[in-house]
């Protein structure tokens, strides 16, 4: 887990301006968050706002421990309890019935909310402080890149927020992974920072993927998490033809090298994945990022053996290359 690097000072600073209905970006051991006073309905609406974010798109309700959820949520089933106690503090959202307390504005809409407990010390320590929940999802413009450092917050939303809590780079760099537990069968509606292999070790039964899903939750835009530059995805062993093929055309090419490329590429910019997933997952917005800073209008990947992180990171990547609107 991350270091403390907020002062008390600046906490306190926040955890007040969310009580006056402002806006304050914060870290997740996942991405930088978009923070309002979930109880707010104007703070929500202004989240959305700033954005640019459909209102239809639900947002993740942020509290301080697990032992909160009954307040938050109609019922805890146990397997919410189950997963809660394993994952939380962690990159785990749950979807659960709404209690009166969660707005509308903050669930779409939804009967459901999506709620977690960040496992960052700066966000549990915003959290204390505001002693209420806090809807954050990432701190950036809705579709682009999500941001893992507050230089990013700061670069793409400027004087939108009113406060930027500063934790350092973010450990885990993709979104929380999303299980709807409304239904008898728990599924995974976002692919994140948990597994897939590690909520079936837990509940000791298989947990399903659907490629659609009648719940609507964060990261379900066809086009998400996408750089300025157009993403095309081929098979590991095309990369680098399809890299070169793109360059010779006129474009200013990013290549995501993949570790069992041993070809070279003459592209204008090459990143060479990491042989960690979780070193991947941890860099890929700031791989995405990169290519934008230096120009690339094509970026050429593949995508990963999905398994373990393996499934979000592709998830990115998909939705990354998905149509633009």
């Amino acid at each position: 887990m991350a270091s403390v690097t907020a002062s008390t000072d600046d906490i306190d600073k926040a955890a007040g301006l969310l009580r006056a209905g402002r806006l304050v970006a914060f870290p997740t051991e996942t991405v930088y968050g978009l923070g309002a006073n979930a109880e707010d309905a104007a703070a929500v609406t202004g989240v959305f706002q700033a954005k640019g974010r459909p209102p239809s798109h639900p947002l993740i309700v942020h509290i301080g421990g697990a032992d909160l959820l009954g307040e938050w949520v109609e019922d805890v089933p146990e397997t919410a309890r189950l997963l809660a106690e394993r994952f939380w503090p962690g990159p785990l959202t749950l979807v659960l019935r709404r209690a009166p307390r969660v707005p509308l504005e903050a669930t779409g809409g939804l009967e459901t909310v999506a709620i977690r407990v960040p496992g960052h010390p700066v966000a549990l320590a915003l959290l204390s402080a505001f002693g209420g929940g806090v809807v954050a999802p990432s701190a950036n413009r809705f579709g682009s890149v999500s941001p893992t450092t507050a230089e990013h917050v700061r670069a793409e939303l400027g004087d939108v927020v009113d406060f930027v809590l500063d934790g350092g780079p973010c450990d885990v760099g993709v979104e929380s992974t999303i299980v709807d537990l409304t239904s008898e069968t728990p599924s995974v509606l976002r692919p994140g920072g948990v597994t897939r292999e590690d909520l079936e070790a837990v509940l000791g039964r298989p947990v399903t993927v659907p490629s659609t899903s009648h719940v609507r939750v964060p990261g379900q835009h066809p086009s998400h998490y996408a750089p300025r530059a157009r993403v095309v995805l081929v098979e590991p062993e095309k990369v680098v033809v399809e890299a070169e093929l793109a360059q010779e055309q006129g474009h200013q090419v990013g290549v995501l090298l993949p570790p069992s490329s041993g070809e070279p590429t003459t592209a204008h910019a090459v990143v060479p994945v990491p042989g960690s997933m979780a070193d991947y997952a941890r860099n890929l917005y700031g791989f995405l990022r990169e290519f934008d800073q230096r120009g690339c209008d094509l970026v050429v990947a593949s995508l990963p053996p999905e398994e373990g992180l393996g499934l979000a990171i592709a998830n990115r990547l998909r939705r990354a290359a998905g149509p633009r609107d």
